[in-house]
């Protein structure tokens, strides 16, 4: 899978999002993880230098070539061990039921069915794991930016956006493919600036029974 304009820019906008808040997001995405986990496109690692010493390993996946070797680099400085593979959302490199958590970052607005790759997150994911989400979402209830993000999503962003589609109700489709959600957190960012790709959410759910 290869983006490689996206792959460039998006590795130029990310440290500088992190500036502006988006590195405090990913401390509170991965705050309290432990044991084993799977990271879902990882992009250019920026998550890595957060991971708690708790985590045992972290496995991440990533499709896009150039983001894969940034984020091989990045991995090689993290304080705990990163092994960078390459692999889908809907067809993870791992066993069944073999991890403790699951990490999407900025993720599931790109993948081409949520719903199969939240089947494939629960697929690897121990009885009780966890799902960590921080995810840019649908507009609710700003009916006007909701509109806007349909029509981007129908024209031209995802096109340079690396397949993102702004409006998706990602909470709901965690809580349809079988996931309790116990934390939520809903906010704009970068703060004050009005995108389609500015609401956000940022959570915790359980695998259920």
């Amino acid at each position: 899978m290869r983006r490689p304009l996206f792959a460039r820019m998006y590795t130029r906008v990310r440290p500088a999002m992190d500036e502006q808040g988006a590195a405090g997001h990913r401390r509170r995405l991965l705050a309290g993880a432990h044991g084993r986990v799977v990271e879902v496109g990882a992009g250019d690692g920026g998550n890595f230098a957060h991971y708690p010493t708790e985590v045992v390993s972290v496995l991440a996946v990533e499709p896009e070539p150039y983001l894969r070797t940034q984020a091989q680099r990045q991995a090689a400085a993290a304080p705990v061990l990163v092994e960078v593979v390459e692999g889908t959302a809907d067809r993870l490199p791992a066993p069944d039921a073999s991890v403790d958590a699951v990490v999407v970052s900025l993720v599931l607005c790109s993948v081409p069915d949520q719903a199969k790759a939240l089947a494939e997150i629960r697929r690897v994911l121990r009885p009780g794991g966890e799902l960590r989400f921080y995810e840019h979402v649908a507009a609710a209830p700003d009916r006007t930016l909701a509109t806007v993000q349909r029509i981007s999503d129908a024209t031209l962003w995802p096109l340079f956006a690396g397949g993102c589609h702004t409006h998706r109700d990602t909470a709901g489709a965690i809580t349809a493919a079988g996931f309790e959600i116990e934390e939520l957190d809903q906010f704009e960012f970068p703060p004050g600036q009005k995108t389609p790709a500015s609401p956000h959410i940022l959570g915790r759910a359980r695998l259920t029974a």
